[in-house]
């Protein structure tokens, strides 16, 4: 499976300019050969909108549903939708006919940064199938609780993470991304912004694939545009070989 990791400078609260660069980089995916495209948490935004500027996400929602169609190609994306006077924080998942296949809401809310007031959070994981693969998505802060991930990952052979993670805990990051895969014996694929946002906050993309026996397949720097190629057959292999999630209680 060829993947393109999308570590946009996300322009805050400009929509438009966020959904033509994007179209840029998918198109570039396409070109390349791309089996899906992936985006960060909140990529048309920034993270995390004022709660009277979210509506129900049509124009993001219409833009990646065509990308995706025209382009015959897989997207991953999150964004933010409202729903009852508070917002959901969602990453949707697009197939190459441009159809919604998965709908995750975040279920753990970044209280430290008040996300818990603004948003409602989601309660379940999601399981979908790329390409005939079983796969889940996560978004940013879930990676920090491993009991979320331990519930699908028999049933996964590769588990996004797309986030808004800073640089001054960006080493977290890479070692909890790298923890997942080892502990879940799956590929592990993080997805994180560069640039900085309206409070000052920076990223630095830092974007990593490690294998299931948590070998770094990729670990990008701050360019914006990262390609891969992972071997999903890895991961019947290994679990073959070392079938430690056997013992799970």
């Amino acid at each position: 499976m060829k993947l393109a990791l999308i570590q946009m400078n996300i322009l805050w609260q400009k929509r438009e300019e966020n959904l033509k660069r994007a179209d840029f980089f998918i198109k570039t995916a396409a070109d390349e050969g791309c089996d899906v495209v992936v985006f960060p948490e909140m990529f048309d935004t920034g993270f995390f909108p004022p709660l009277s500027t979210i509506d129900e996400g049509l124009v993001t929602d219409f833009f990646l549903s065509n990308a995706a169609k025209k382009y015959r190609i897989n997207i991953i994306a999150g964004f933010a939708v409202k729903k009852e006077n508070k917002a959901r924080n969602i990453a949707r998942v697009y197939n190459r006919s441009g159809s919604i296949i998965a709908e995750y809401t975040k279920i753990n809310l970044f209280s430290f940064m008040n996300e818990d007031r603004f948003f409602i959070a989601g309660t379940e994981p999601v399981i979908f199938e790329i390409d005939a693969l079983p796969a889940s998505v996560f978004i940013c802060y879930d990676l920090r609780f491993p009991e979320v991930f331990r519930k699908i990952a028999k049933d996964v052979v590769l588990i996004f993470v797309i986030a808004n993670w800073p640089s001054s805990r960006i080493e977290h990051w890479k070692t909890l991304l790298q923890a997942r895969a080892i502990e879940n014996q799956c590929f592990m694929i993080g997805v994180n912004r560069t640039g900085k946002d309206s409070d000052g906050v920076n990223f630095s993309g830092s974007s990593c694939i490690y294998d299931p026996w948590g070998k770094p397949v990729l670990i990008g720097d701050e360019e914006e545009f990262l390609l891969a190629d992972i071997d999903l057959s890895q991961v019947e292999r290994i679990r073959n070989e070392f079938p430690f999630m056997k013992d799970m209680k």
